[in-house]
């Protein structure tokens, strides 16, 4: 495939393709007929060290298309494995491409991968292509997660291609650049110890090291200290998903990364009613990814990539477990200290009272007998309105109402003081799915961004609580049907 000349700023490193071969494919993009620019994320082009008004040039689409390679590429299509609803099988880079890893003008390193690029030998009968709608799903929820402070991946750009693909209809082809902090994942390292040797699980581990903790480098007992950074990452993460109410849906082992980003946002959605047992994926007939069994989830897959790692923690094997089930066991205390202290900033306590947690529990309750909106609620509190009449008649929500105004009496900070910290973590609106259904349809349909870019706009600042935000915190008219989330495969 043709390179071109470099005006964009492309400045490529292809650290994990120096890594053994078992671990990629060397992978040309399928190239698009008639590509055409439908989104770009200028502002993180610049981030990256991109030209966003030549990103946009013909010679930029070209590369997001996947048509041209950019100097100094090396595309290839990573290999993984995972479990996927508990059951372990072999994955890869079924319709994605990593182009490289771009390093930024501050010395950071990011992969650009096109998703939608065309079919790798890890496409299992796929066709390697994606479709328009959730192409632009993703790239609203990575960047309304990066707005609300947590860590994601992100959307650089949408091309759509100019060439129907075949789902249970005709739809229209798009390919997403993402960009991440790395695409490692728990299922790579599943891979890597089922199907590489020793010494290939030992490069991957060094590698993710190097790129992810290299403060660990080289250091004594470091792939210990590995696993318990990346449980504390995700503990954290977890929480930070828990506190906004977004649920996952697919939270399979190759969707939970090293980095400790958020990954896929297939059939990922927004909480508006509180209940710990929602599930928006049509695939999770069971509940097993609902939003109050995302920490258990997340130990689970913890516990696989730990199983990955024994033969580097101790050459005795029952030493290595022992040192594996305690750093898991430590998961459950992180998450829950994240989590409560989280929730305490929701609720503008500055201090600790051994009483917090029940106060929080005791509100969640409310909210689920009177099926209140989570996110809503939150704002009525810190702003002191009452839209929701129903729950604020409720006898039992006065009195722990009372019991929260005099929990914060109890501590020093002014009335001032408790409200801007409510306002820094509730935020004005989250993507609500009839919202971003809204943004899809008028893009897809009808071929009109124009709900899309305001949508985006909004959710960019969601804690500067602007005028202009409230509409997009309106609840969506009642249904007798659930809302329905799907892969976008």
């Amino acid at each position: 495939m043709e390179k071109i000349i470099n005006s964009v700023g492309w400045n490529f490193d292809n650290s994990y393709a120096r890594l053994p071969g078992v671990f990629f494919t060397a992978q040309q993009p399928e190239p698009a007929p008639s590509p055409v620019l439908v989104c770009c994320n200028e502002a993180l082009a610049a981030d990256l060290g991109l030209s966003g008004e030549n990103l946009k040039s013909e010679a930029g689409v070209t590369v997001l298309a996947g048509n041209r390679l950019p100097d100094g590429a090396a595309p290839l299509a990573q290999a993984y494995a995972g479990h996927q609803f508990g059951h372990f099988t072999m994955l890869g880079d079924g319709r994605a491409i990593l182009l490289g890893e771009q390093l930024t003008p501050l010395g950071e390193r990011y992969d650009l991968q096109l998703k939608g690029a065309g079919r790798t030998p890890y496409s299992r009968r796929g066709d390697g292509r994606a479709a328009l709608g959730p192409m632009l799903r993703e790239y609203i929820i990575s960047e309304a997660m990066h707005g609300l402070g947590i860590a994601t991946t992100r959307s650089l750009a949408v091309v759509t291609t100019g060439q129907a693909i075949r789902r249970e209809t005709e739809l229209p082809g798009a390919v997403l650049t993402r960009v991440a902090a790395s695409h490692l994942r728990v299922g790579t390292f599943e891979y890597a110890a089922r199907w590489g040797s020793a010494e290939e699980l030992r490069l991957l581990t060094d590698y993710a090291i190097n790129r992810h903790f290299p403060e660990l480098t080289g250091a004594d007992g470091r792939y210990l200290l590995l696993l318990r950074g990346v449980i504390g990452r995700q503990a954290g993460l977890i929480a930070a998903w828990q506190l906004v109410g977004f649920i996952h849906g697919v939270m399979n082992t190759d969707n939970m990364t090293i980095s400790g980003e958020t990954i896929d946002y297939g059939p990922c959605a927004f909480m508006d009613n509180y209940d710990s047992a929602t599930v928006f994926s049509s695939i999770d007939h069971y509940g097993r990814y609902a939003y109050g069994n995302q920490p258990q989830i997340a130990a689970w897959n913890l516990a696989r990539f730990a199983e990955t790692l024994l033969p580097l923690l101790d050459a005795e094997e029952n030493t290595a477990i022992e040192l594996a089930q305690a750093a898991i066991a430590e998961f459950p205390e992180l998450y829950h200290r994240h989590w409560l202290a989280g929730m305490r900033a929701k609720l503008g306590l500055y201090n600790e009272e051994a009483q917090d947690e029940t106060l929080v529990e005791s509100l969640l309750a409310l909210l689920h007998k009177q099926q209140a909106d989570y996110t809503n609620t939150f704002l009525d509190l810190t702003f002191d309105t009452r839209q929701d009449a129903k729950l604020w008649a409720d006898p039992e929500f006065t009195r722990w109402h009372e019991a929260w105004r005099a929990r914060l009496a109890r501590q020093q900070e002014t009335p001032e003081a408790v409200r801007q910290q409510m306002k820094c973590h509730n935020p004005a609106l989250i993507p609500r799915n009839h919202q971003v259904e809204a943004a899809l349809d008028s893009a897809v349909r009808l071929g009109d961004y124009q709900v899309m870019e305001r949508l985006l706009r909004a959710l960019a600042r969601p804690y500067e609580h602007r005028p202009e935000q409230a509409c997009y915190a309106e609840l969506p008219q009642p249904s007798a049907q659930p809302y329905r989330t799907f892969c976008g495969t």
